[in-house]
């Protein structure tokens, strides 16, 4: 089923704020579209380098993109009904452009000798379920739709800074041609997706009650984590994927350094009443634990899925 295609009605008029909104969607959809795949040059000096340096990232960001058809199928069930902008966001934008990077990734990983993706596209969770029947209530929705602005600011802020790191390394490897006409044109992308997340949520914050703050924060300090990690497996894939890039190399750090990054904007909405307060602690936290489970995992282990190249 085309997720594109399923209907959800619209909500009748325009909140405050909208247009604003729908302007920037209409220039991300015109002036970003799709990657074409005959733009993408797979040429590598040495594919089996290449591999062995950044396969846990190319493996973790190619299944990650290629989930954003779940990632949809979940928003539907969670905002039963979403504002006009929102719902043209996430279906008709940001699935096509993320779905593009999926298999552009993907393709790059084979050609260089690992396994293929195998994204999980049609699971959905028993409490996403539980909160999109909830949603129904508008209110209850509104908190709902914070949420998935927060998530949206915290992954696409690790994005932008793990294809600048990935750009890097292929340049630094010699691998010029992938950096230039794979991880360039994708990282462009990433960007005008946090802005949208960024706008949408500033605006959102301001009009919720204190009693929809307060959930939200409660939600968020309770359910927060890397995009796609939901075991303690994707979990080792996230932590190897920032210790490939260099973000986290064993200094607590450097990873708080990311981590603040990352949750900036979080903060700023969230916990800016909190004196002190740099980072909120559960985003910290939860990389702190992925990268400690990467340096845990058995070596021999986590090679097997990339044998081929690794041999």
């Amino acid at each position: 089923m085309a997720l594109t295609n399923v209907a959800v009605p619209p909500r009748s008029g325009r909140r405050r704020g909208d247009s604003r909104l729908a302007d920037h969607v209409d220039r991300l959809g015109e002036e970003h579209p799709p990657i074409p795949l005959d733009s993408v040059d797979y040429t590598m000096n040495r594919p089996d380098l290449l591999a062995e340096r950044f396969g846990p990232v190319l493996s973790y960001m190619s299944r990650v993109e290629l989930e954003v058809e779940r990632n949809v199928l979940e928003l539907n069930l969670l905002l039963p009904d979403p504002p006009e902008v929102d719902r043209h966001f996430y279906a008709h934008v940001w699935l096509p452009q993320e779905t593009r990077h999926g298999l552009i990734l993907d393709r790059l990983q084979i050609l260089a000798g690992l396994d293929a993706a195998e994204p999980n596209v049609t699971d959905v969770s028993f409490q996403l379920r539980l909160l999109g029947a909830l949603g129904r209530v508008s209110a209850v929705q509104d908190v709902s739709r914070m949420l998935y602005y927060l998530t949206g600011l915290a992954t696409e802020r690790s994005a932008v800074l793990a294809y600048n790191k990935l750009h890097a390394g292929l340049q630094e490897l010699g691998e010029r041609t992938v950096a230039a006409t794979v991880v360039a044109p994708i990282r462009r992308q990433e960007p005008g997706h946090f802005a949208y997340y960024q706008i949408a949520a500033r605006e959102l914050w301001g009009q919720l009650s204190a009693w929809q703050r307060w959930l939200v924060r409660t939600l968020r300090r309770r359910t927060f984590g890397p995009v796609g990690v939901s075991n303690d497996r994707q979990r080792a894939e996230f932590g190897q994927a920032i210790r490939a890039l260099g973000i986290s190399a064993g200094d607590e750090a450097d990873l708080l350094h990311y981590a603040r990054q990352v949750g900036r904007v979080e903060h700023e909405l969230l916990w800016a009443h909190r004196r002190g307060l740099r980072v909120p602690d559960y985003v910290f936290e939860a990389f702190r634990r992925a990268a400690e489970s990467a340096v845990d995992k058995d070596g021999d282990r986590w090679w097997a899925r990339f044998g081929r190249a690794k041999g």
